[in-house]
């Protein structure tokens, strides 16, 4: 596959990356296994590190439109990085290229798809329309989850996902932040998402890294297209027909889902 392609691929799901805060693993690791015919673990491995450059790229774009709510971040890493590093553990031992583990990751990530492409089309077909502002004096109040242990829980049941099959940081993760903090508008949940994925998808990147499952000449050349991607996307967040474009990528989740768990 040519250089230009890896290139293209990066950049297309950079620019989904900003648009949505959906689309890293969820689209990235899939591509890697059916079109550059990377093998699940190493598929793994190489996207969580890019997920982890690409989103900290975005992030940097978001800070500066003061769009990050960094409580709910802190929150959610709370749960998410203890359990990262305890999955990371278990892979140690058991040993991430054995043909039961990348059984276990094809089929988990095929089920992790087919749910975020249910959580994906229901946003799109059911959710209510979320402000796009919100008044600097309610901002407070909106990042105060309806429980203190419950950004803990679901933070602890995505690092997991994540760490295991490099999904679940994107359309599950804003539809648990819709669920945990309904009055944040849509900008700030994005905004949300993809900063909490940042030091999540570093943390079981490197440890993915230390087990020699990261494609490093491949990871640079899809940085090179995703990093100038998700900057285009974060700049076009305000304007996206949010609804449209899910409900295109849910489609395309539900398949790639579909073909890994008959993989």
């Amino acid at each position: 596959m040519p250089d230009v392609a890896i290139i293209f691929a990066g950049f297309a799901v950079g620019l989904i990356v900003g648009l949505t805060g959906v689309g890293g693993g969820s689209l990235m690791t899939p591509v890697l296994i059916f079109f550059f015919g990377i093998k699940p673990y190493m598929a793994v491995g190489t996207d969580l590190l890019f997920a982890a450059v690409t989103k900290a790229g975005g992030t940097l774009s978001l800070a500066r439109q003061r769009l990050v709510p960094w409580r709910v971040v802190a929150q959610l890493c709370a749960g998410s990085l203890p359990a990262s590093v305890l999955t990371l553990a278990v892979l140690h031992q058991v040993g991430p290229a054995s043909a039961q583990v990348q059984s276990v990751m094809t089929h988990t990530l095929g089920v992790a798809l087919l749910l975020t492409a249910a959580a994906m089309l229901y946003k799109a077909a059911r959710g209510k329309v979320l402000p796009r502002t919100l008044d600097q004096r309610d901002l407070s109040s909106a990042t105060r989850a309806r429980h203190w242990s419950l950004p803990v829980l679901f933070g602890a049941v995505i690092g997991t996902l994540v760490t295991l099959t490099s999904v679940g940081a994107g359309a599950i993760g804003v539809s648990v932040l819709l669920l945990l903090y309904p009055l944040l508008p849509l900008p700030r949940i994005v905004a949300a998402d993809i900063a909490y994925a940042v030091p999540l998808t570093l943390v079981a990147g490197l440890g993915h890294a230390s087990l020699g499952s990261v494609d490093w000449p491949l990871l640079g050349l899809l940085l090179t297209g995703s990093l100038p991607g998700i900057w285009i996307g974060t700049r076009l967040m305000r304007h996206t027909p949010e609804r449209l474009v899910r409900s295109l990528l849910s489609l395309l989740l539900a398949y790639a889902g579909t073909k890994l768990i008959a993989f």
